[in-house]
Parts: structure tokens; sequence; C-alpha cells
């Protein structure tokens, strides 16, 4: 029509056939389609769209009432799946207070200390006198705004200057004054049985110290 209409050329129409038609386009190809099928097949989906019409009047409180439910129920459902997810996540971030490693849980050792760094927000501090190079490994999981602090008998070796050029978060400082080690993660005191550069080759335990980490920061130098 628009084709052969000089008048209606500037009218947007499209090529491809519909899928669907509304009320009115029924109504529209009525009068075009004229065989008997065709207006038997018209009559019937223009009754249809009649009770549809009627229902969804008739209805019309009961379907608000249950869209408003179905809304809420939704909100509740995403609410619902966000506290389950804190809950989860914060399960998962914590660790156990206290436990033992046995001979040859080396990678469980590892992987249970790495954690403990990486939920580091502020300071680190290890005592312990006993170590070596392999330590700075592990505490290069840190994140970078946070400090780490050894305290150690054992020089390692290291060039200083060197170490702090790659890692300037990172400090080691004379200390012999203590016998156990300790771990120390922002406000959290962890005991441990062993030297971290034996994690899981003996057996050895852990502990989480209902402490005040002041009382132990106070008695190493600054």
């Amino acid at each position: 029509m628009v084709t052969n209409c000089d008048h209606l050329y500037n009218l947007k129409f499209s090529y491809q056939l519909p899928f669907a038609f509304t009320e009115q386009g029924v109504a529209m190809l009525s009068s075009v389609l004229r065989s008997n099928k065709a207006v038997e097949v018209n009559v019937k989906i223009m009754r249809a769209f009649v009770a549809m019409r009627n229902f969804l009047l008739k209805n019309k409180d009961v379907l608000y009432r249950l869209d408003k439910l179905e809304r809420k129920q939704i909100e509740y459902q995403i609410k619902t799946d966000k506290n389950f997810e804190e809950i989860f996540g914060a399960l998962k971030l914590t660790e156990p207070p206290q436990g033992i490693f046995f001979d040859g849980q080396v990678f469980d050792a590892y992987l249970f200390v790495s954690k403990l760094i990486r939920k580091a927000q502020r300071e680190i501090i290890l005592i312990d006198n006993y170590l070596d190079e392999s330590i700075l490994e592990l505490f290069t999981k840190a994140k970078e705004i946070v400090k780490v602090k050894i305290f150690t008998k054992n020089s390692l070796n290291l060039d200083m200057s060197k170490v702090q050029k790659q890692y300037a978060n990172i400090s080691i400082n004379k200390f012999d004054r203590s016998h156990d080690r300790f771990l120390i993660i922002d406000d959290e005191v962890y005991h441990f049985g062993a030297s971290l550069k034996d994690l899981g080759k003996k057996w050895f335990a852990f502990s989480k110290l209902e402490y005040d980490t002041m009382l132990i920061l106070d008695r190493i130098p600054k």
C-alpha cells in the first residue's frame, strides 16, 4: 500500500512479515482477506482478544496483587542471596583458631599461612629466630600497603638495601629475646610451634591467642 500510494511514501514500514498482530491489526487484516476461512479465523481471533481483555479487566486487582507479590519475592530473594553470600564469604575468610599440621602437610601449612598474610590490612610482624631467605616469598603475597616487620636473630645473609629496593614494605630486624614464634596480623596474634621456614616438615601446632598485641609490640625494638 505504501509503495502504490505516493502520499504515504514517507511512512516508515518494515519489509519483514509480522509474527504477531494487535487487535487493531487483525481488524485491518480482515478487510483485506475475504475468504470464508479467513473470515472465520479473524472472528475467532477477535473473540479471543475480547475474552482476554474482559479477563484482564475482571481480574486486574488480583493480577496487580500477584505482580506486587512477585516483585517482593524477587527483592527478598536478591536480599537473601546477598546475605548468604556475605555469610559464606565470611566463613571462607575465617581461619581456624588452632590446629595441628603433621609431617608431609607442607602445602596445607603453606596455604594456611599464605591466607593469614593475604588478609592483613595494615601490618604484619613475624618473630622467628630460625628463618632463611625463603620466608621472603611468603611475605610477597601481602598487599603493598601492608608493612612487614621481621624480627629474627639470623641475619639471613641478605643485602637489605637490595631487598628493600624491590620490597620497600619489608624490613628485617635483629632480635634474639624470644624463644617461641609469633605472627601478628593487624590485631591478631598467632603462636607457632615451628619456624615458618619448616612449615609441614614435622608436626607442629598453631593457636590464635586472645592477647593484647600492644603488650608484645611495646617490648620489641621500634
